[in-house]
């Protein structure tokens, strides 16, 4: 199943879900779906990255472990940023009144499809 097709099962699954994004380790979009501008969610996405990756190094220099998923709450908003691989990663944007529990769920999903696809 391509990217795009599990991207969009993601976004349908989740109510109240902008967006959703597969970057790479350098921030840039390998797929993406969502309801919000196109560049919006390619920003959100490479800012995300650097995030993960600021916060792997952290882990690491620690000895804790692998890094599992990144929940960012706003007052608007809830981002999700989730590792696929060591080299790709999900973001899913979605409103900050909507559940959070189904969208951790859904988001832990896509994740094994994608590195099926990936690995």
């Amino acid at each position: 199943m391509p990217f795009k097709s599990l991207l969009n099962s993601l976004i349908e699954r989740v109510p109240g879900a902008q967006g959703a994004i597969v970057a790479d380790w350098e921030g840039e979009a390998v797929e993406h779906v969502g309801v919000m501008d196109d560049y919006d969610l390619k920003v959100i996405g490479a800012h995300k990255g650097v995030i993960l990756h600021s916060m792997r190094e952290v882990a690491d220099r620690l000895g804790k472990d692998e890094l599992k998923e990144i929940i960012i709450t706003t007052k608007q908003t809830q981002t999700l940023v989730l590792p696929v691989t060591k080299d790709y990663y999900l973001v899913l944007t979605l409103d900050r009144s909507d559940m959070l529990g189904r969208a951790l769920l859904e988001a832990r999903r896509c994740i094994k499809r994608l590195y099926r696809e990936i690995a």
